[in-house]
């Protein structure tokens, strides 16, 4: 009994970490970044979508998808909307639900201190 507890853990976390990954796959090839931002932070005009409700998000995108908006500025989500599958959706949202910020080390390091020479 404990081993198919496992065995049915493993399946549902290994399932959510892939639901996440191909919903961040789908939100790079899409070009949602371009206007929501790398971090979800939303820029300009155009909303944040990080840590938001899975629901109100799956509901958005649906609506985008039957080509209806709340407003002008929404029409243009729905050539991006058109052809998403429910489970493009779920992944997407999955994703912008869920996200996790990735520290990347491999910045430039900007700490070094030139001192005696002037810097040249």
């Amino acid at each position: 009994m404990r081993f198919l507890l496992v065995v049915f853990l493993t399946f549902v976390f290994a399932n959510a970490s892939s639901s996440y990954n191909l919903g961040k796959k789908l939100y790079l090839e899409r070009g949602c970044f371009s206007c929501h931002g790398m971090k979800l932070e939303g820029m300009h005009m155009y909303p944040r979508l990080a840590n938001r409700a899975q629901g109100f998000l799956t509901y958005k995108l649906k609506r985008f998808r039957d080509k209806k908006s709340d407003n002008q500025q929404q029409e243009m989500m729905i050539a991006f909307a058109e052809s998403l599958s429910d489970e493009d959706i779920k992944n997407l949202t999955t994703f912008m639900t869920n996200f996790v910020e990735e520290n990347n080390g491999d910045r430039y390091d900007d700490s070094f201190q030139v001192q005696g020479d002037g810097g040249s």
